[in-house]
């Protein structure tokens, strides 16, 4: 029965683990958009309303990822299979009236395309506004 009780809570425990864990945690600074990663970044995909006008510089840049941004969609990925490596700073400058509340959506992919979960807390609160 120990050992019944002793899986149990095992089985629990990671479940828990998997299920509040987030592999990309981004914030917004004014422009910079800021990350913290438990794993590598290969590409993204952020959706918007419009408010992004430009994207340049971060990790994005110093991993030599095009950036391509249109009226909805900022797109960054490597042609050469570059990815950003985990840890922190800022993913990239983006330029225009951007709010968290005008990025709608994120696609994230980690190495071998495996999609990544990711959470945009808002920076003064500490809090998720949304996990996407």
């Amino acid at each position: 029965m120990y050992n019944t009780f002793l899986r149990n809570l095992s089985i629990l425990c990671i479940s828990a683990t998997l299920l509040f864990s987030q592999d990309v945690i981004l914030t917004l600074d004014g422009g910079n958009l800021n990350y913290d990663s438990n794993s590598g970044i290969s590409g993204y995909q952020l959706f918007h309303n419009g408010c992004i006008e430009g994207a340049s510089g971060g990790a994005t840049a110093d991993a030599g990822f095009t950036a391509s941004v249109s009226s909805g969609v900022l797109l960054a990925f490597s042609f050469s299979g570059a990815s950003i490596p985990e840890g922190t700073g800022t993913l990239v400058v983006l330029d225009g009236d951007v709010t968290e509340d005008c990025i709608t959506g994120t696609v994230f992919s980690g190495p071998g395309g495996v999609a990544l979960d990711v959470e945009i807390q808002s920076d003064d609160s500490g809090g998720a506004d949304y996990i996407v």
